[in-house]
């Protein structure tokens, strides 16, 4: 199990602690007393043995110990909830971690209270200890970056620093801001009336805007024409990028902004503020497709906590920039305007709108910071190829098929384990599919999920099925037909009994079966299922296995044989830039 969001499974668990132990024995309380403080005990050494690894610079054994310690609590028959002083301890292990994981200066991590909370009997050591690692957490926030004109220069940085934070290795991807924000155009680019087709295609600009065919209206400019010009040029492959990665997200955007009232062309800003990644990050700690700073995102209903950061989510970080967009539009009445405060906050574009003296983006212009004027005739631009890609020179672009899944309500702090065994998939696809989530535990509250297209019904009978008690104490095993409860136990190491009494009313397996987690079964990232050399069910017979080469991505291996990365990382449930070690297996699927 992984740590990061370990919410109140427990909450459900079978009650002994919190039960009403009038009337038992003496011996009976003696032994929920002894179970109590075991907990605790056990909680508070391995919380220690990551503090040690944390000081030694040992990230990822830190990590790795910190889940222990959750465990502990997850894996005992207490009813936490019902009983003050574990639910204390347990709350306050998880938000420590998480301070120690992702430091904020404004909320650092309370070692010397938790330790308190949780009644572990520390001494000197043991607490100097952990001042050192709040120091050493403190420390981390320390940031080259100290002035925001210079902060594009310093963006590998920022990303380097980033990539740091976790007990493991995260991967981010610089944003298409960062060097926008710098760009300059060349003599050559900036050339619009003795260029032909220059002069051509800008006269088609103004046909377009007079038409109105765009679905929203703005004042032409030559600017906009020299970034077209940009893009035929030295901007050409990101622009190929952004309109062949749009095809997975495009067709939701505009879903969702004709929902929110919003031109549905408005939601090509994406492609410049994030190429379509929903792990880009910029030197300003944006985050996502929509490049929301947290302030910004809270504002409109993004959750950042120790479970989630909705930044990068699909759905929701859509929706709240097609309502930011809104509001911005109606506090201008003017999109050139809306955008341009989309990007460097409404303050900025309030203070040129004042100096010009007019509210007209074009001539607030010279007022406005400079990677906002880089930004809106860049977003213009880019409408316009993506309305038209022939006309520019880019009809040779196949957009990515959409990134189909299905929503679903899952119960709080649900694990994804069990989750990827309900819907036939991998954890690391789910996580692919929900990049929002912080780790492989859902939020301790009821919340919407993406899984795999197709799959929600599958999921959902697997819920209805399983007790809340028992969600993250149960994996899945799928049966096939012929199966007894005897090979099931065979492979899987629990007991026919426990299997029946955790299938109770089945007589014999049938489809997936629940595998009740037991003292030696806690491997949960195990999807329980029958060999076979057959193909699987619903997928192409004519799958070709390839072996990848040392240093290969998914992306790498699928462009060596010619097939959509994107689709051979779904295949195998891996993302496109994954890392491949050398001589694993590759399905390519057929055409």
């Amino acid at each position: 199990m992984n740590f990061r969001s370990y919410a109140t499974t427990f909450f459900a668990a079978i009650s002994i602690f919190g039960a009403n132990i009038f009337g038992q024995t003496t011996d009976e309380v003696k032994t929920a007393q002894a179970q109590y403080n075991k907990v605790l005990e056990d909680a508070g050494r391995n919380f220690k043995d990551g503090l040690e690894a944390f000081k030694a610079n040992k990230r990822a054994d830190s990590g790795a110990r910190f889940d222990k310690a959750v465990e502990v609590f997850l894996y005992s028959s207490l009813n936490i909830q019902r009983d003050g002083r574990l639910q204390g301890c347990y709350q306050q292990l998880i938000e420590t971690v998480y301070r120690l994981e992702f430091p904020n200066s404004a909320q650092p991590p309370q070692i010397r209270q938790l330790a308190s909370t949780c009644g572990w009997n520390w001494g000197e050591a043991e607490l100097k200890l952990g001042d050192d690692v709040a120091q050493i957490s403190k420390n981390s926030l320390q940031s080259p970056i100290t002035n925001p004109t210079n902060g594009p220069s310093n963006s590998n940085v920022a990303i380097k620093n980033a990539s740091l934070v976790g007990f493991n290795e995260q991967t981010f991807e610089p944003s298409p801001l960062d060097e926008l924000s710098k760009l300059e155009l060349t003599a050559e680019e900036l050339q619009v009336e003795n260029n032909p087709i220059a002069q051509e295609q800008y006269q088609y600009i103004q046909y377009v805007v007079a038409n109105k065919s765009l679905g929203f209206s703005f004042q032409v400019h030559p600017m906009i024409q020299q970034y077209i010009n940009y893009y035929r040029g030295r901007g050409r492959s990101t622009m190929e990028i952004g309109l062949y990665r749009s095809g997975m997200f495009m067709r939701m955007a505009r879903r969702i902004f004709k929902e929110e009232g919003v031109p549905e062309n408005v939601a090509w800003l994406g492609q410049v503020e994030s190429t379509w990644k929903p792990s880009a990050l910029s030197w300003a700690s944006a985050s996502g497709l929509w490049q929301f700073i947290p302030g910004t995102g809270s504002r409109y209903g993004l959750q950042r906590t120790a479970y989630v950061d909705e930044r990068n989510s699909f759905d929701e970080a859509t929706r709240a920039s097609a309502r930011y967009l809104k509001f911005l539009f109606n506090r201008y009445q003017n999109w050139e305007l809306a955008m341009a405060a989309y990007n460097c906050g409404e303050g900025n574009v309030d203070r040129a709108v004042r100096r010009a003296g007019v509210t007209n983006f074009w001539l607030a212009y010279a007022y406005l910071p400079r990677e906002t004027r880089n930004y809106v005739p860049n977003i213009l631009a880019t409408i316009l190829i993506a309305n038209s890609p022939g006309q520019y020179g880019f009809g040779n672009v196949r957009p990515a098929p959409p990134l189909q899944y299905d929503r679903i309500r899952v119960p709080a702090s649900t694990n994804l384990g069990l989750l990827a065994q309900a819907s036939d998939t991998s954890v690391q696809y789910l996580r692919y599919l929900n990049p929002h989530l912080r780790s492989n535990i859902t939020p301790p509250e009821p919340y919407i999920v993406n899984v795999p297209a197709g799959k929600a019904n599958d999921v959902v009978g697997v819920f209805k099925r399983i007790p809340a008690s028992k969600v993250n104490n149960t994996n899945l095993a799928t049966s096939v037909q012929g199966e007894t409860w005897n090979t099931i136990s065979n492979r899987t190491g629990v007991s026919v009994s426990d299997l029946m009494a955790a299938n109770p009313g089945m007589k014999d397996p049938k489809g997936k079966v629940f595998v009740p987690m037991t003292e030696g079964n806690r491997i949960t990232a195990t999807t329980y299922s029958r060999p076979t050399s057959q193909p699987l069910a619903g997928l192409q017979s004519n799958v070709k296995i390839v072996k990848a080469q040392a240093g290969d991505t998914v992306a790498r291996l699928a462009e060596r044989h010619k097939s959509d990365p994107v689709e051979v990382a779904k295949y195998n449930g891996l993302l496109p830039n994954s890392v491949l070690g050398a001589g694993r297996e590759i399905k390519i699927p057929g055409k």
